[in-house]
């Protein structure tokens, strides 16, 4: 496949994933929505708009800053995995953990630094969560993310094929672990032994604080089982419990103006 197909295979990637699981929300929902959902996604809307610019016009500089700055110097392959000389699979699977390993760190710091997590209170104000959920982030957050994904691959040195194979990963995994399906219990019992469920994310977004600050990883499950940030089930269970944060339990976080200016607050 030459490089010109790749955009158009991964915007096709994501409308069949898109269409499959409004399909899935629709004959098997998990919940029944608080709020009106035309209201909500018309706000999650506004937010695609506003942080498509902004994180491809972010991610196109880091890249020329960083990969266009080392090969003006000559000093060839440059980061981690190339020095270690790992046959092509070898290094696209490490490339791809350490990736997600690292944003897994990135979201646990949104949680436990303050001005991060200013930022990060716009995507958990949501008092639905649903697959829209996956695209309700402040571009000021998208901004930084971006900048800190592209850093980390150019230290790491991932090849370009795992970088954007991981990228696939990071727009597809949040829309199928946001959505508002009922997958069959031993299913969920078996995909959570490898990969983020609904069921498990869903804990993530519970106004109770001990919930908030539990299942970080966006993909796999494995850093949040080896570092004890892993609940299993949320308190009231998922019929009952209360999404969003408590501060907010209003119709305000549906409000894409309300929602932009939330980290100023």
């Amino acid at each position: 496949m030459i490089a010109s197909d790749q955009p158009l295979l991964i915007s096709a990637l994501l409308v069949a994933m898109v269409l499959v699981l409004l399909l899935g929300e629709w004959a098997f929902r998990r919940r029944a929505l608080r709020d009106d959902r035309t209201a909500r996604w018309r706000s999650h809307i506004g937010f695609v708009l506003v942080n498509m610019p902004v994180e491809r016009l972010t991610q196109a500089a880091m890249a020329v800053a960083l990969y266009g700055g080392i090969s003006a110097l000559g000093v060839g392959d440059f980061g981690l995995i190339p020095m270690l000389g790992l046959p092509i699979w070898a290094a696209y699977l490490l490339a791809i953990m350490l990736l997600d390993f690292a944003v897994w760190a990135q979201h646990l710091a949104t949680h436990h630094i303050p001005l991060l997590w200013r930022l990060h209170r716009v995507h958990h104000a949501d008092r639905d969560i649903d697959m829209t959920t996956a695209l309700r982030f402040h571009p000021l957050e998208i901004g930084l993310s971006m900048v800190y994904k592209m850093a980390i691959a150019f230290l790491l040195g991932v090849p370009l094929g795992a970088l954007i194979i991981f990228e696939l990963l990071l727009s597809l995994f949040p829309l199928f672990n946001h959505a508002n399906i009922r997958l069959p219990i031993w299913l969920d019992r078996v995909l959570r032994l490898v990969v983020v469920t609904p069921d498990m994310h869903r804990v993530h977004h519970s106004a109770i604080e001990r919930e908030t600050n539990s299942n970080f990883g966006f993909c796999f499950v494995f850093w949040d089982r080896l570092f004890g940030t892993y609940i299993a089930q949320p308190h009231d269970g998922h019929d009952d419990m209360t999404i969003g944060l408590s501060e907010w339990q209003d119709d305000k976080p549906r409000r894409f103006g309300w929602s932009m200016w939330l980290p100023f607050k």
